[in-house]
């Protein structure tokens, strides 16, 4: 059991996480076990929340009923969506059945959230027609993927060479959501736009590796101990790198990371600003917009499903219900009739 004291600087916001003894000995846990930096960041803000509700009383201290009265909060108090009252009970449970090693048990009948998820932003055709016409070069590229293969904004930027296959017009998405690999659609327009793409990372691999510092691009620790020399080979190079070399924080290593996610969402709500579209664009209205139009054009649900890489095909449905057309998306057998 990890049993170190919490310091009170940290845990009101004082001081960044790191320095908490607790919070960096969590942080570290993760870490060693490969978590993403995403579920990292996101469990320490939950668990950072939980224990300034219960006034800053250590986590292995509190009753059986502590977690019950948090989530109930969240419901009822905070107003809250399902699925972030669940992302919430994953951090707790992990903090007490993985790290402290003190199983949560029943925690209870606590208030679930019951406001409804919000119906996705999805653009028209011509509305993502539109809003790529304002876009050139590397960003069209990115956004064109985005909506195209319906691809996440992480996933696109953690794109490797590799995992690009323009001749069987796929593109393979390694530990998406849910650490969850898939294969998904690649428009045949886009090849031209994705070699060039390439040939520019090869030229800028070779630039790095005129520097005696560069270690190589960041790869998973068994592959790296798998295939030593992968780090500098052209597969590996992510398909959007970043426009500067720079220290990997935890090694010192200089590495060329992807392209940052954030910039990335930025240029997608100026090029939307500039087609006078909603200012809600965001990346993932792309992906949403991919999906829905999939199923007018006739996909199947299942199809869509595995295409966004959802595990529960209820997470699909969703986006029957912003078809614009008839009840989810059906249109009535009586319009093929064709009747005057």
């Amino acid at each position: 059991m990890h049993t170190v004291i919490l310091s009170f600087l940290d845990l009101i916001g004082k001081e960044p996480v790191a320095a908490s003894p607790f919070m960096q000995s969590l942080a570290d846990f993760m870490h060693v076990r490969r978590y993403s930096k995403r579920t990292v960041d996101t469990y320490l803000y939950w668990i950072r929340f939980y224990i300034r509700f219960h006034g800053l009383r250590h986590p292995k201290d509190l009753e059986p009923e502590a977690v019950e009265r948090f989530l109930t909060h969240l419901a009822v108090e905070r107003t809250v969506a399902a699925s972030t009252q669940a992302l919430a009970l994953n951090a707790i449970a992990f903090l007490y059945n993985t790290f402290l090693q003190q199983p949560i048990g029943d925690i209870g009948a606590f208030r679930r959230s019951t406001r409804q998820a919000k119906l996705p932003i999805v653009l028209t055709v011509d509305e993502v027609r539109r809003l790529l016409a304002t876009m050139t070069g590397l960003p069209l590229l990115m956004a064109s993927l985005m909506y195209g293969s319906g691809l996440r904004r992480i996933e696109l930027v953690r794109l490797r060479v590799k995992d690009v296959d323009a001749n069987q017009l796929q593109l393979r998405v390694w530990n998406g959501k849910g650490a969850k690999h898939r294969i998904v659609t690649l428009a045949p327009e886009l090849v031209p736009a994705l070699r060039s793409q390439i040939e520019q990372v090869r030229l800028l691999l070779e630039q790095d590796l005129r520097q005696k510092e560069y270690a190589g691009v960041w790869m998973p620790d068994a592959m790296t101990r798998k295939y030593p020399s992968a780090s500098t080979s052209l597969g590996w190079q992510f398909v959007f790198p970043a426009t500067k070399l720079s220290y990997e924080p935890r090694t010192d290593f200089l590495r060329r990371h992807h392209y940052d996610e954030s910039a990335l969402n930025k240029l997608i709500r100026a090029a939307a600003r500039q087609s006078q579209l909603t200012p809600e664009v965001t990346c993932h209205t792309l992906r949403h917009s991919f999906a829905t139009h999939l199923l007018q054009a006739g996909a199947d649900i299942r199809t869509v499903q595995q295409q966004l890489g959802h595990t529960d095909v209820k997470t699909t449905e969703i986006y029957t219900h912003v078809l614009k057309q008839g009840a989810y998306g059906v249109r009535s057998p009586f319009s093929s009739l064709a009747l005057r």
